[in-house]
């Protein structure tokens, strides 16, 4: 049986490709337009583990349609944002060495946008949360 998929019996499979994230934004979202009206934003995102050593996984993050209108316009870097997505992995070939390059990306069906490193009340962020 392949990693993404379980069995629920011996007849049926079901394949789950579903990520939830929530972490700060590393730099400002880049936003482009393509020529057939489609946008899509781009941003990284951190997320850190908990345990002691407080260690951070980042997350390079796609964002599609009129959620990355939104995200575009008011995500920043240092917010805080939850992201329900798909994992896609992306593959090409080096220009200069020819070597195959494979990344993950997640592509966020959903993103709630919940505070930023600023923000010192926690307590108000959650009512605050906006689904886009």
């Amino acid at each position: 049986m392949e990693n993404n998929q379980i069995s629920f019996n011996n007849k049926t499979t079901v394949d789950i490709n579903h990520i939830v994230l929530v972490g700060y934004v590393g730099k400002d979202p880049e936003m482009r337009y393509f020529d057939s009206g489609t946008v899509v934003t781009r941003l990284t995102l951190a997320v850190n583990r908990p345990v002691k050593d407080r260690q951070t996984d980042w997350f390079d993050i796609e964002i599609w349609g009129k959620s990355a209108e939104i995200a575009g316009e008011y995500v920043k870097k240092g917010s805080l944002i939850g992201i329900e997505g798909k994992v896609r992995w992306d593959s090409w070939n080096s220009k200069e060495t020819g070597e195959l390059n494979i990344k993950p990306m997640v592509i966020a069906d959903n993103i709630r946008l919940l505070g930023s490193k600023k923000d010192n009340n926690p307590e108000v962020v959650p009512q605050q949360a906006a689904i886009i």
